[in-house]
């Protein structure tokens, strides 16, 4: 009876700690399940409404993924939940890279054209030349020319005063660079792109002048 009564008892704890088991592992998929229709509510809401409290779906977020992340160890087999978590957290990075899209700044007309001019973000406010050097100013060089080329008809006088504006600051990195070893042929081809633009900025400043003056005439 006595060894009945010790079965008995060692049965009802393992009972016990599978009960707490199996519970744990429940409570562990909720969490997950938690996170998973987070990021689903969030991609769901217009992106102008969630503007003011993008913030606060980040902190959100960043909660609920770590608490997602802890849950999985109380899963025996968790091979699913660990995709499902996987696929929400991709989810979240590509609507996260929207809001960013979104939530930054306008970017100013004169910035626009320096990015078309010497490519995206490469010259700001601070009008810093730093990054062009001996081997890239030929490409540089290249780039805004051809641009200016392309679009010499778009521009307005201000777009064209903003031009001879970052062409002299480029002459004057070029002279910088000719110190670091700027090669003789790379020099040769700059100055040809040189004499393509001094006419092309001349005549095309004058239209948009004359243009922009007969337009306030009317």
């Amino acid at each position: 009876m006595k060894n009945i009564q010790i079965l008995s008892a060692i049965v009802l704890i393992a009972l016990g700690f599978t009960s707490c088991k199996d519970e744990k592992q429940e409570q562990a998929k909720k969490t997950i399940d938690s996170y998973v229709a987070y990021v689903d509510s969030v991609k769901n809401v217009a992106a102008e409404d969630l503007k003011a409290d993008w913030a606060a779906v980040e902190a959100e977020y960043d909660k609920r993924a770590e608490n997602a992340q802890l849950a999985l160890a109380d899963i025996k087999d968790n091979t699913a939940e660990t995709e499902r978590i996987n696929t929400s957290k991709i989810k979240y990075e590509e609507f996260k890279n929207e809001m960013a899209a979104k939530l930054a700044p306008p970017v100013s007309p004169k910035q626009q054209l320096r990015n078309a001019l010497f490519g995206e973000g490469k010259i700001g406010d601070d009008m810093s030349f730093d990054w062009v050097n001996a081997k890239n100013i030929h490409s540089v060089y290249q780039q805004f020319v051809h641009t200016v080329e392309n679009n010499k008809d778009s521009y307005s006088r201000e777009d064209w005063d903003e031009i001879k504006l970052m062409y002299e600051a480029l002459d004057s990195r070029k002279n910088t660079v000719e110190k670091e070893g700027l090669s003789a042929e790379d020099n040769r081809k700059i100055a040809g792109l040189k004499i393509k633009f001094a006419p092309m900025y001349t005549v095309n400043r004058m239209g948009a002048k004359s243009e922009e003056t007969a337009a306030a005439k009317k």
